[in-house]
């Protein structure tokens, strides 16, 4: 390396350290009211579309029919239409009996004659009432007869005016208001639409929305991956979150750390009707984003660049033309949170929805305690489980770099900037997420494993509606106990009896045995502190090189309790990396950001590593009694007992056991 290169990495990696702080850092509502009145949120334009096109639109005009629903006299059941006064006193024993006219007035056909007193005409549902009639009996109270006078029908019950038909316009009347504008258009809106003989609708247009990713890390899905890229997530979960809304968006793609081909990007994009990107736009050197931005929309454009959220702090919120344009943080909860939270609603507006509509919110107790930042208005995103007692909060996703943190959450809790957190068994109201809540047939709280995911995805398979929250042996064992799950996963051992999660039972409980599997040292195959066939003497070269960092599990799962007793008071190097999954330790053992660390023997397999045998655990399934009796439990144990379920465990190195 040349000394001008050296200088010019050196001056890169000094600008990259001194992050730029924010200049203003905004509460969430004044960024939010700031950023909204920049901003043009009336919908861009009405078009007309097919009645089969409208399902998901927003009605643009009130709909005010031009024609009664029904349109005539209608009957409502299969019968004789006739005149009341005909009935009086009529009973079984002593039926009316009246002439039959010579017609069948089916759906469709004109009434010809009139009913006189002392006739009847025969009718079917949905057919028009005949002049001279002011009811129908149904048939199944009445009686034909044939006598030298002709055909006759024998009516045996009292008939009241009005009886088994519906007025024309009994269901709209014409010049009526049959719909609003600003109506989602559902399914049940069709039908109205298509009984006035609407073909075409007039809707909103929707907003067109543009998505730019930035990052040179960013690989589109389907690329082969190489060191350090990373799959863009954000902009497919965007567009799929945009469309949900209801809005056209457009993915522009990938563009990588370059001023000028992204300023390109931009401008393209500022034709749409709103401009989403994800990345660059913290105050590091290497953020280009917001600068680009600012520079086409102008430094007042920039409304928002630091908001007191967590996560989400980076946003960034900008206007061009009464149009938005939003820089989403890179990290893939942050940025679907700060969408929801502050785009949605907008988008929302644009495709014609009411702009504030009130957020569906449930009230939940708080399973374990939530810390949180003074000053920042904090977020956090939780799964709900609903119990006898009423709802459940669980914290769910680690961080905002966790993709799956958002997908797994049914809601979220707010904690205000002036608090330090929220205790456990607190009530709170849950913001939810989506379109609704859905409870689940089984859920399951504990301890992760390959097999778990392969029982629980064979009873959604078969139809069930399933929720798992992975927080742990002990933090299973604890919502069992609070009768806050149907099933808890963990594999803890009793020191003193080498026995598996028996000791940990009460009356309230009950063990079904799941399988056992093995717990090794896994590491990579060339490295030579393990090349020995026993388990002491690697482990022990690779606690005397202070180089060979190891990896953890987190407090309260079955292979921390495991590791702990095999260092005994030995706190190696990377003993603090505290993971909550077997792939996650495999997942850094292999890459090389730790040399060893404890996993099962299906996870080393899956990762190609060395594996040493520690020692075979059992995995059970802890029950509460209440819940022994559901259906659903119940598959489940039929499945851990049928033998093309157990063949399928041996394959992930699970052995199924017995009792």
């Amino acid at each position: 390396m040349t000394k001008t290169e050296s200088q010019t990495l050196s001056d890169r990696i000094r600008d990259a350290s001194e992050q730029r702080q924010f200049l203003t850092v905004l509460s969430a509502d004044e960024a939010r009211a700031r950023f909204e009145s920049a901003l043009s949120l009336a919908p861009r334009g009405v078009e007309q579309v097919t009645l089969a096109d409208s399902l998901g639109r927003i009605l643009a005009e009130d709909v005010v029919s031009a024609i009664d629903v029904p349109g005539f006299d209608r009957a409502s059941m299969d019968g004789f239409a006739l005149q009341s006064t005909d009935t009086i006193g009529a009973t079984e024993e002593a039926p009316a009996r009246l002439r039959l006219n010579p017609e069948l007035l089916s759906p469709g056909v004109p009434p010809r004659v009139t009913v006189q007193p002392g006739t009847a005409t025969a009718i079917a549902t949905g057919g028009m009432l005949p002049r001279g009639a002011d009811a129908v009996m149904m048939v199944e109270q009445t009686e034909l007869r044939t006598d030298g006078d002709g055909d006759c029908v024998q009516v045996h019950q009292v008939a009241a005016p009005g009886q088994s038909w519906a007025s024309a316009g009994s269901d709209i009347a014409r010049g009526e208001l049959a719909l609003r504008k600003g109506t989602p258009i559902t399914s049940r809106e069709i039908g109205i639409l298509a009984a006035l003989g609407m073909n075409q609708v007039p809707v909103y247009r929707r907003p067109r929305v543009a998505v730019i990713s930035t990052g040179d890390e960013l690989i589109a899905p389907g690329e082969p991956p190489h060191a350090g890229s990373v799959f863009d997530s954000n902009g497919a979960i965007l567009v799929a979150a945009i469309r949900e809304l209801g809005a056209e968006a457009e993915h522009l793609g990938i563009v990588g750390d370059d001023a000028k081909v992204m300023q390109a990007a931009i401008a393209q994009a500022l034709a749409y009707d709103a401009v989403l990107l994800s990345g660059g736009t913290s105050k590091g050197a290497g953020d280009l984003s917001y600068r680009v931005v600012e520079r086409l929309v102008g430094a007042d454009g920039i409304l928002a660049h630091g908001i007191a959220l967590k996560p989400g702090k980076p946003l960034c919120l900008a206007a061009h033309a009464g149009r938005p344009v939003v820089i989403l943080p890179g990290f893939p909860t942050s940025a679907i949170f700060t969408f929801h939270e502050f785009v949605a609603p907008v988008l929302r507006a644009l495709c014609g929805h009411a702009h504030r509509a009130i957020r569906q919110g449930i009230r939940a107790t708080l399973a374990v305690s939530l810390r949180s930042e003074l000053g920042r208005t904090e977020f956090v995103m939780v799964g709900l489980l609903r119990t006898d007692a009423g709802f459940v909060a669980y914290p769910s996703g680690s961080g905002s770099g966790s993709v799956t943190s958002f997908s797994q959450a049914d809601g979220f809790v707010p904690i205000d900037a002036d608090s330090e957190g929220v205790a456990a068994g607190t009530e709170v109201v849950v913001q939810i997420i989506g379109q609704g809540l859905e409870p689940a047939d089984i859920v399951f709280i504990g301890s992760h494993c390959t097999g778990v995911d392969y029982l629980l995805g064979h009873l959604q398979q078969e139809g069930f509606a399933v929720k798992a929250l992975y927080v742990g042996s002990m933090g299973g064992l604890a919502a069992a106990r609070r009768g806050e799950c149907d099933v808890a996963g963990m594999h803890l051992m009793d020191p003193e009896t080498r026995i598996y999660n028996r000791h940990l039972l009460d009356e309230a409980l009950l063990c079904f045995a799941g399988y056992r599997r093995m717990q090794g040292i896994v590491y990579r195959r060339d490295d030579p502190h393990f090349h020995a066939t026993s388990t002491v003497a690697p482990l022990q070269a690779a606690l005397d090189d202070p180089d060979c960092l190891m990896i953890n599990r987190n407090p309260g799962s079955g292979t921390r309790v495991l590791i702990d007793e095999l260092l005994g008071d030995k706190r190696p190097p990377g003993y603090g990396v505290q993971p909550r999954s077997h792939n996650a330790v495999a997942a850094a053992v292999a890459q090389g950001r730790a040399d060893w660390g404890v996993a099962i023997a299906g996870v080393a397999a899956e990762y190609d590593l060395g594996f040493l045998p520690l020692q075979e655990e059992h995995y059970d399934f802890v029950v509460p009694r209440s819940r022994e009796q559901r259906p659903v439990i119940q598959r489940l144990l039929e499945l851990l007992r049928d033998p093309d379920v157990r063949s399928h465990l041996g394959t992930l190195a699970l052995m199924p056991s017995d009792s």
